[in-house]
C-alpha cells in the first residue's frame, strides 16, 4: 500500500506540475498578444502612408480601419463556433495561419498599387486575428481562478501593448521613412515588412501545433444550454467594447495626422509616430500597473477611475494647443490601457458553460472600430480633426456606466 505521506507528497507533486503547465501556457499565450497588437497598430501607421499615396481625404483613409474592424462583425460569430468545434489551441493555429495569408496579400496589393486589394489585405489578416482573439481571450481567463481574471488578462494585455509600442517605431522606420517621388516605390515599402511578419506568424502557428496546452473542459467539451445573449451584463458588456475599441482606434490612428501638419501642427509624419509608440507604451504601462492594483482594487472600480481620467485629457486637448494638446492626447493611452480587459472579464464573468459564445459576441462587438473611426472621419472632414474627439468623449461617457452599474448580474 502507498503511505498517507506518499500519497500527499503525489498530490503536491500534481498539483505542482499541472502550476507550471498553467504558467508555461500563459507565457505562450503572451506571443500571441504581441502579434496582434503589433499588427493592429501597423495601421495606425499605413494610414498616414496610404492616405499620402492615393491622396486620400480622412474618411476615405479611415476605410482601413472600417475594413479591418468590420471583420470583427463578420467574423466573430463564426469564429465562435468553430472555436467551439475544434477548440482554443487549433483555433489559434487557424487564426494564426489566417492571419499569415492575410499579410501576404500587402505584397501583389503594393505591385498592383491598388488600395482596393489593400482593403481586402487588411480584411483577411483581421479575420485571422478575430480567430485567435476569440480563442485567446476566454482561455487567458481561465487559466486559473476567476478572481485573478482580470489581472491575468491584464498581464497578458500588457504584451499586447508591447506590440503596439514597438510597431510604430518599427513602421516609421521602414515605411514612413520612405518619401519617393516615385509611387510604386512609396507603395513597395510595405512588402518587405508584412513578408516578414507573414514568416513570424507562420513560425508561431508551428509552435501551437506541436506544443500541447492544458485543456479546458467546460469551455471545450460540455455542451451548453440556453444562449450568452440572456445575460444582461454580457449584452452591455459588448456595447462597452464597442464604445471602447472605437474611442481607441480613432484616436490611434488620428495621433499621426493630429500631432502632424493636419491638426497641430508639430511634427513631420516620421517624427510624430514616435509619440505615438509613448502612446501605445503607456498603455502597455498601464496594463502592468493595473494587473498589480487589481489585485487590492476591485476591476469596476477602477475602470470607472480611468474613465474619468480619460474624458478630462481628451477634453483638455480638444481646448488646447502645443505641448499640452499634445501630452494630453498622449497619456490617454495610459488610462485607456486597462479598459479593454477588463470590460472583456467583467462582461463573461458568471458565464460559464457560455464563456466561448460571450467571448464571439465581446470580439463581434469590437466592429466599433470600424464604424467609430468612419464617424470621426466624417467630423474631420467637416468640422476639423480637433473638434472630431468629442465621439470618444461620448464612448467614454457610457463605458463609465458599464463600470459603475452596467456590470452587475442580474
Amino acid at each position: 500500500m502507498v503511505s498517507i505521506s506518499a500519497a500527499i507528497k503525489g498530490s503536491k507533486s500534481e498539483k505542482g506540475e499541472k502550476a507550471m503547465n498553467l504558467r508555461g501556457a500563459l507565457a505562450l499565450l503572451t506571443s500571441l498578444f504581441f502579434m496582434w497588437g503589433f499588427l493592429t497598430c501597423m495601421n495606425d501607421i499605413l494610414i498616414p502612408h496610404l492616405k499620402g499615396l492615393f491622396d486620400l481625404n480622412f474618411t476615405q483613409a479611415m476605410l482601413v480601419q472600417f475594413t479591418f474592424f468590420g471583420a470583427y462583425f463578420l467574423m466573430s460569430l463564426p469564429a465562435g463556433r468553430i472555436i467551439g468545434k475544434i477548440g482554443y489551441k487549433y483555433g489559434i493555429v487557424l487564426g494564426l495561419s489566417v492571419a499569415g495569408l492575410g499579410a501576404l496579400l500587402f505584397y501583389p496589393a503594393a505591385s498592383f498599387l491598388s488600395y482596393g486589394f489593400f482593403l481586402f489585405a487588411f480584411f483577411v489578416l483581421a479575420t485571422g486575428i478575430v480567430i485567435l482573439q476569440v480563442a485567446a481571450n476566454p482561455f487567458v481567463a481561465e487559466l486559473g481562478s476567476p478572481e485573478t481574471a482580470s489581472s491575468r488578462l491584464n498581464l497578458t494585455q500588457g504584451f499586447n501593448s508591447l506590440g503596439t509600442t514597438v510597431a510604430p517605431m518599427f513602421g516609421a522606420w521602414l515605411i514612413l521613412d520612405n518619401n519617393s517621388d516615385d509611387l510604386i516605390n512609396r507603395a513597395s515599402a510595405v512588402q518587405m515588412p508584412y513578408i516578414g511578419l507573414a514568416v513570424a506568424l507562420g513560425l508561431i502557428a508551428l509552435v501551437f501545433a506541436f506544443v500541447k496546452l492544458p485543456k479546458i473542459i467546460n469551455a471545450e467539451e460540455q455542451k451548453a444550454e440556453g444562449s450568452a445573449w440572456n445575460h444582461k451584463h454580457l449584452v452591455l458588456g459588448a456595447v462597452a467594447i464597442f464604445m471602447y475599441v472605437g474611442a481607441e482606434v480613432s484616436i490611434g490612428s488620428a495621433l499621426v495626422s493630429y500631432l502632424g501638419h493636419d491638426a497641430l501642427n508639430l511634427f513631420g509624419e516620421a517624427q510624430a509616430a514616435s509619440y505615438v509608440s509613448i502612446f501605445w507604451g503607456g498603455a502597455m504601462l498601464g496594463r502592468f500597473i493595473g494587473s498589480a492594483i487589481m489585485h487590492k482594487v476591485a476591476a469596476n472600480k477602477l475602470l470607472a477611475f480611468n474613465t474619468i481620467m480619460v474624458v478630462f485629457l481628451v477634453v483638455t486637448s480638444m481646448l488646447t494647443h502645443g505641448q499640452l494638446a499634445l501630452w494630453s492626447i498622449v497619456l490617454v493611452g495610459l488610462f485607456n490601457s486597462i479598459m479593454f480587459p477588463t470590460i472583456f472579464t467583467l462582461a463573461i464573468d458568471g458565464l460559464g458553460q457560455h464563456t466561448s459564445q460571450g467571448s464571439g459576441i465581446l470580439c463581434l462587438a469590437i466592429v466599433g472600430g470600424a464604424i467609430v473611426p468612419l464617424l470621426m472621419g466624417v467630423l474631420a472632414d467637416n468640422f476639423g480633426l480637433q473638434n472630431s474627439f468629442i465621439i470618444t468623449v461620448l464612448c467614454y461617457a457610457y463605458i463609465f456606466y458599464y463600470a459603475v452599474k452596467g456590470f452587475k448580474h442580474d
